[in-house]
């Protein structure tokens, strides 16, 4: 039920099920995601880590779509943001600090 599929496709959810999901907790599953960025010497690889849950207790994350998403914004409805809808795949984005920013900003935590 906490899923993060089970929120982007159940939009009417009771205030009940949301109180049931928010205790269930946030999906924090080990996802798959790398980047490969190109330098004037070498080529630079990141890859998803884990511990930024830790870091960001906001974040939650899909392995259906192998997506970053906002756990908050999915539970409370109503964000357009890709935080809430098409999800995040960039392994740099939570963790250099620019998603702790733009998430702020768009769900004004």
């Amino acid at each position: 039920m906490n899923s993060v599929d089970f929120l982007l496709t159940n939009k009417d959810i009771t205030y009940e099920i949301r109180t049931e999901i928010k205790r269930l907790g946030r999906p924090i599953p080990d996802l798959i995601i790398s980047k490969t960025d190109v330098g004037k010497s070498r080529n630079y690889s990141r890859t998803f880590n884990s511990g930024v849950y830790d870091r960001f207790k906001w974040l939650c994350g899909c392995p259906k779509r192998n997506k970053l998403f906002c756990f908050i914004c999915l539970v409370m409805g109503g964000n357009q943001s890709a935080w809430a809808q098409e999800g995040i795949n960039y392994p740099g984005m939570a963790i250099n600090g620019d998603g702790l920013e733009l998430i702020i900003g768009v769900c004004e935590i």
